[in-house]
């Protein structure tokens, strides 16, 4: 949100510190109206549909925090920065429990106040996207979310309403790690008429190979050692509903034509049987291999292949659909904040295009757990660049693998001159803004103003008149 666009209400009764304070903002490029009790505050609430209200504690009608309350309940989007005179900080507190944004200290530093509005003000565009991105960009299948806004993931999306119905048709999930094949199979089963029945999985690169077989298809007592007593098998367990079949690139060539029998007529005996078992069970694969190199080397059987691959869907990477980063983000904040019994964590602009630029190699998986490591780390009410991990924030950290961001000329160069034009062009970009170049640039603003000193007599050229910090 910029200034010309945010509308501030200040409700104070001291005339003098409503006038200062309006002309200053002004002054910032605020839109501002003013109020001397808690009656005026309500009526411009309603009518002028203020993004930020400045909020005494001491007002002649009404209490701070009563007030506070019921302007929230009025406009539950307002963000209200509560302004205290001096010895009231428990007072103070307890407002900010009741739902204030954050509280400032008369007599009001004015530079401070302004950091806190920015900051204040990004929260409620991060709230409204967190908003949108809960209506717009996530689909329900039952108890099942894929969440994004990429045109991957719609299409992906369009194809589990599709196959869905299809219900004997098998479907073949590809995609590397993490990128959430099972929670695309789940989404097909829930949105299936097979979804009251079971959906079981098994993963054919987590069993030792002589136990894939017996866990797909059951043992007989006797078939070995230790069969002690008849086993059914996952396969006869899901009759009616859906057997997921992940990483069928590792499973054993001895079970591959077995699979492929039982994909063929839905019939299947168990270890050391002899009797068939038909099951009517919908199967759904999913690899992180190039199945047609696997094929072409005799790794795995081609009739299997081409019968598992009726319906082929592919999930790309994260680094390939980055408009998929923030929504996710967004979810698994949300997600992991009510594991936490805590309000849902705010992401900053600046922490939000790290994210954005990193490469991602463990996909969405990766994501969820750099997330729910910050949030058990640090116990903050906002996720900020500096809350990042290093690792992500390194020079390189966005690189695709295999990639390069620059090239180092034959001649050589100094390290220190390709730092500086990047914190000019920074600045440029961003019209001077410390804070927000910092964010492109993956750094703390006082990172960055340290670095701006120590460059000072080149960066303060770079730095247009009346930049901001």
């Amino acid at each position: 949100m910029n200034n010309e666009s945010a509308s501030i209400v200040v409700v104070d009764d001291e005339e003098l510190i409503r006038t200062w304070l309006g002309e200053k903002l002004r002054s910032a490029g605020y839109t501002v109206e003013t109020a001397s009790t808690g009656a005026e505050g309500r009526h411009l609430i309603t009518s002028a549909s203020p993004a930020l209200m400045l909020l005494d504690l001491r007002l002649p009608d009404g209490d701070g925090i009563r007030l506070l309350e019921e302007f929230r309940e009025i406009d539950r989007e307002l963000i209200v920065i509560i302004v205290t005179a001096y010895g009231e900080i428990d007072t103070a507190v307890e407002a900010v429990k009741s739902g204030a944004y954050d509280f400032v200290e008369k007599p009001v530093e004015f530079d401070a106040l302004l950091l806190t509005i920015e900051k204040a003000l990004e929260t409620r565009k991060l709230r409204r996207q967190v908003a949108v991105f809960r209506e717009q960009h996530r689909w329900r299948f039952a108890h099942i979310d894929l969440v994004g806004r990429s045109e991957a993931i719609q299409k992906i999306v369009q194809m589990v309403g599709k196959v869905a119905g299809a219900q004997s048709a098998a479907v073949l999930l590809t995609g590397e790690s993490g990128t959430g094949k099972d929670l695309v199979a789940r989404a097909i089963h829930a949105h299936s008429p097979r979804a009251d029945q079971p959906f079981l999985e098994i993963n054919c690169s987590a069993l030792p190979e002589n136990l894939v077989e017996s866990e797909l298809f059951g043992h007989e007592r006797g078939a070995y050692t230790d069969a002690r007593s008849r086993k059914q098998g996952l396969a006869e367990l899901a009759d009616g509903g859906t057997l997921f079949l992940d990483e069928v690139g590792d499973m054993p060539a001895a079970t591959q034509a077995k699979v492929l029998r039982f994909l063929e007529d839905s019939r299947f005996k168990r270890v050391g049987g002899t009797t068939d078992i038909r099951v009517d069970a919908r199967v759904i694969a999913a690899t992180n291999h190039d199945l047609d190199e696997m094929v072409a080397t005799g790794a795995f059987r081609s009739d299997l292949f081409f019968r598992l691959k009726v319906v082929p869907i592919h999930i790309p990477p994260l680094r390939e659909r980055r408009d998929d980063i923030a929504p996710l983000a967004l979810f698994f904040i949300e997600q992991l904040s009510r594991d936490l019994k805590r309000e849902p964590a705010t992401l900053t602009e600046s922490a939000l295009h790290l994210l954005e630029s990193y490469a991602w190699p463990g996909n969405a998986r990766e994501l969820r757990n750099v997330l729910e490591r910050v949030l058990i780390l640090e116990e903050i009410g906002e996720i900020r660049a500096e809350d990042i991990p290093i690792e992500m924030r390194a020079p390189f950290a966005a690189a695709t693998p295999g990639a390069c961001l620059c090239e180092l000329p034959p001649e050589g160069l100094r390290l220190e001159d390709v730092e500086r034009d990047l914190i000019r062009q920074a600045l440029v970009r961003t019209s001077g803004n410390v804070t927000r170049a910092a964010g492109l640039l993956g750094l703390s603003r006082d990172t960055l103003r340290y670095r701006l000193a120590k460059y000072s007599s080149e960066a303060d050229a770079a730095v247009p008149e009346g930049a901001s910090q």
